[in-house]
Formats: C-alpha cells, structure tokens, sequence
C-alpha cells in the first residue's frame, strides 16, 4: 500500500471516529428550570454573581436572549409541562396549575390523583401523579426509546414542578410535603422510598436553615440594584411586623404552625433542591449507565419569594446570589464526576413576573388591580335579562377562573340558548370593565387561526375540552393580585421573556437573539439523544445547537 493511500485510509478512520464521537449522545441531561426567573435577572445582578454559576453558563455555554412562552397562561403547572412535552396547552392539557373541571363539575388541581397513595407521607400531599397530561414528554420518549435502560428523575419543592417534567414513565419524582419537611413521591412512581433518601429526610435540613436567621449574603448596603429593605410594595411574613432584614425564621416557624414547608419561601429552599440534586447524582449513578440518563431540576423558592416581596426586592437579590452558588456546586460536580463533554445542561424558567403593579402606578406607569368574580353576580343578572330567563335557581356563569368565564352548559341547553350568543354578550359585558384588554369566544378560538400577537397566544394556550367559554386578557401590568408582591400569567414579554442557557456536551459558546419559543427545548434535545420527539409536539429543534 502506498503512503498516499495509507494517508487517506487514516483521514477517512479519523472522520468516520469523529462523526461517530459526535453522533454519540451525552450520558446526562440535567434540565434546570428555575420558577419565576426574568430574562434580566441576568445583569441586573451580574455584578454580584460569581464566575462559576450563571457566568459561567453565559460566557462557556450558548445564552439564547430572545426566548419565550408561546402561550398565555405563564403559570408553573403548564411552564414545566410545556418545556419538557415540546408542545403548549391546546396539546398537553395543563392549562393552568388548576382548573374549573366540566366533567367533575369542580376545581381540580393539575396534578392531584386521589386514586393513587403518598409514598414517604400519609397525607394528602403525595396522592399526586401525571395523569392530566395527555401528551408524551421528553424523559417518557427517553425510557421508551433505551428500552427503559434509562433512569428519568426529576425534583423540585413543589409537587407539580418535579411531577410534569418527570412525566409519565419516569423512575421517580420527589417533591417536599409542607408538614413534615421531607421529600415524597407517589406511588405512580415508586412502591418506597430509597434508603437513600430516607437518610437525606433524616438530616432534616429545612429545621436546621429555620432555627436561624435569614440574613443578606452581602452586607445589606451593597443591594444596590433592588428598592430599599423597607417598603410598601412587599408583604411581611405571618409573626414579623415589618418585611425586612434579618428574617427570624424560627419566630416565622412558630407563626405558620411548625411546618418547615415555610423554608419555601426561602433562598434555602434552593439550597437543599441543590443538595437532593447532588444526593441523586451520586446514589443512583446517573451518567454512568450504558443508556443515557435525565435528571430534572426545579429551583421553587423564587416564586415564592416573588409572589410575597416583588422583583425588586433585596430579598430576590438574594435569593438570586444564594442561587448562583448552588448552580456553581451542581456545575463543578459535574464537571468533576461526569465530565463537560459528557453532559448536556440546559437552564431556563417555567415563567418571568410582571413588577409590582402599585410600584409601576407611583412611578407614573399604567397598572392596575381587578378582580372578575367582583363582577360574576351581575354578569348573572346581565345575562338572565338579556335572554329573558326567569329561574334564577342556577345561575348561567357557574365559574370565574383563569381569567375564563364557564356557563352551565345544562342550564343553557334547558332553556335552548345559543351557545355562540351568549358568549358574544358575556365578552361585550367584559369589554366595558376597565383594566380589560380583550375579550374570545370559545366560538372564536375554535374556528378561527390565529398566526400572531396575543390572540395566537391565547389560543395555544386554549383546550378545547378543558378551558372556558369566555377568555379574558387584561391591559398590561393589570393583575388579579394583592397590591403587596407580584404575580404571572399574562401574554406580555414581562411574563414571556425568560432565560434560556446551554451548557456541556457539543454546545458551541456564543449568544443569539434570535427568536426562540419555550416549546423549541424538547425536540432540541430529542435531535440531541437521537430519539423521537414527544408525541404532540409543536415545537422546532434550535439550529443552533443541532446543525
């Protein structure tokens, strides 16, 4: 064989080694979705962060800054549902974290299952399963496809943020039960508890971070890029007079009956998420099987303390610089353990968070407060005159939730009203309320196609079985809330625009602006594992990462 020919049999053996290398999918995917986190999170605190948390993310890895939900409403049950299944609400059925249920006549919560049992707990808070989501997820396609070589777990404090990324196949999802501190699951999943987790239960880790103070990270002068400590805006914990610094945590304990589900509302609520998540790691060997594994990572503690004190609280600049430690830890484990190359990361939010509305109204911006079932007693009295009904017995509007009006359709029907008309009065009555934006019709949304704006988001975020009859959007920076803290749930980019940071295993460094939608993850990784996408995805796989 001549040296030219033994030259170019090594250059084809070298390309067809590096073209298997790269086909070959990571051992690890570790899917970090943190609750209630804005797309300006970033820098606002930058100056803050360390060099190996969401610096390292940004700088190392790929910051798509354009991402968003490609649906109203932005709430944590269909965020996580959406992220993981590829598809939006009209597909997967989780269209909010609860809901007005026709067929049980009743509100029903996203995840309850009252048909299975608690595994680690003997209430209430472990009959919880995936069965209201009709669609497949990434982890589900994931076991199918390794012929359930692969171990599928995902975590979080709350219940419906580790049980809709887990999906339905998945070996385990672990949540807290509020009254005892632990981390549960159901018996969806599980027949015990691993005795692994039964010795991380035993450590009681949210007694210990409450039997002392919340102080700042920094000293408390240098959050500079947050409103002062002191101010209307935020709401004090049961027990405190006032909401400010140091947070006496066994004092608030005390309040709020001894549950330890109050380290919740905490930035140590993250820092035992972070380490379960290391816990997990090592115990059940993810990333060191022949199949590749998934572990899925909830941070809950943001939207608690959101929710109570605001985006520009010390105490969300706090929980954001606690934050970035523990990703630092989660990062450089794995890095260490199971190698950059190895595992694939990606990090992004199940929603953002609009600013305190009573904040934006002093500093001369339009915002505002509603309450629909303010308005659900003379929308009745409305209707019955308008369509001459004299039995007043049952009413017509039989649920204000979600921002959706639901009739008693057998109502309707005994007293043979258009379906259509009456849905037509109900949104004219809305359209005159003030801090209303636009009103749709069941009608509307299920014979018309919708391609851009807010009336697409409405409408992928719309099912036909399960929402109402009536959708209501509120003018910007109006919400359903106390006038203390914030809330989420709107089609406006203040809800929309969130993270999204990848970060390991073929991924190029760089950034894009270019628009990404929250539903494009799922067949990105599918493309990513060589497995097939979930069953009713919507989504389109990034170019970015997959050319």
């Amino acid at each position: 064989m001549t040296l030219k020919k033994i030259i170019s049999l090594c250059l084809s053996l070298f390309y067809l080694f590096a073209a298997a290398q790269q086909n070959k999918p990571p051992k690890l995917v570790v899917g970090i979705v943190i609750d209630q986190m804005r797309y300006d999170y970033l820098y606002a605190y930058w100056n803050k962060f360390g060099n190996g948390g969401f610096k390292k993310l940004v700088r190392q890895g790929y910051n798509f800054k354009n991402t968003h939900f490609n649906y109203v409403p932005t709430y944590t049950g269909p965020g996580h549902a959406s992220i993981y299944a590829g598809c939006t609400p009209a597909q997967h059925g989780i269209i909010a974290n609860d809901w007005y249920e026709r067929t049980e006549n009743k509100i029903v919560y996203c995840t309850e299952d009252k048909n299975i049992s608690g595994v680690g707990t003997g209430n209430e808070s472990g009959k919880m399963s995936p069965h209201r989501m009709v669609a497949s997820n990434i982890g589900d396609e994931l076991k199918i496809a390794s012929g359930k070589k692969s171990k599928v777990i995902a975590i979080a404090l709350k219940d419906r943020a580790a049980i809709l990324p887990a999906g339905h196949a998945a070996d385990a999802a672990y949540w807290m039960d509020d009254a005892t501190g632990d981390f549960i699951s159901s018996s969806w999943y599980v027949k015990e508890l691993p005795q692994w987790l039964k010795d991380f239960n035993n450590l009681k880790l949210a007694g210990k971070f409450l039997s002392d103070d919340w102080n700042t990270l920094l000293p408390i002068n240098e959050y500079t890029e947050s409103l002062a400590d002191d101010n209307v805006y935020e709401k004090a914990f049961k027990g405190e007079e006032r909401p400010v610094f140091p947070h006496k945590l066994s004092q608030i304990l005390k309040a709020y009956n001894n549950k330890p589900g109050i380290i919740k509302s905490t930035p140590f609520g993250n820092t035992i998420t972070k380490e379960l998540a290391l816990a997990i790691l090592k115990n059940e060997n993810l990333g060191k099987h022949q199949a590749t594994d998934m572990l899925c990572i909830s941070f809950s503690s943001p939207d608690y303390i959101g929710h109570q004190f605001g985006p520009k609280s010390i105490e969300m600049q706090d929980c954001y610089l606690r934050l970035d430690k523990d990703l630092e830890e989660i990062i450089s484990w794995l890095e260490k353990n199971i190698g950059k190359n190895n595992f694939v990361l990606f990090l992004t939010a199940d929603h953002a968070a609009v600013d305190v509305p009573a904040y934006l109204f002093n500093n001369h911006i339009p915002a505002g407060y509603i309450n629909l079932n303010d308005y659900k007693n003379e929308l009745n009295r409305y209707l019955n005159a308008k369509f001459n009904i004299k039995d007043t017995s049952q009413p017509l509007v039989i649920n204000i939730n979600n921002q959706q009006v639901y009739f008693n359709r057998a109502v309707m029907s005994k007293v043979n009203l258009d379906a259509k008309s009456v849905q037509d009065i109900c949104a004219d009555f809305f359209r005159n309320i003030n801090g209303v934006a636009e009103v749709l019709t069941f009608y509307q949304l299920i014979n018309q196609h919708y391609t851009d704006g807010i009336k697409m988001l409405i409408q992928k975020g719309f099912n036909e079985k399960r929402s109402g009859d009536v959708v209501i959007n509120f003018l910007p920076a109006w919400i359903e809330y106390d006038k203390s803290g914030t809330t989420h749930g709107s089609p406006y980019t203040y809800d929309t625009h969130v993270p999204l940071l990848w970060y390991g295993y073929n991924i190029p460094r760089g950034s894009s602006a270019e628009y990404v939608a929250i539903t494009d993850i799922a067949p990105t990784l599918s493309l990513i594992l060589n497995i097939p996408f979930p069953n009713a995805c919507t989504g389109k796989p990034i170019q970015s990462l997959v050319k």
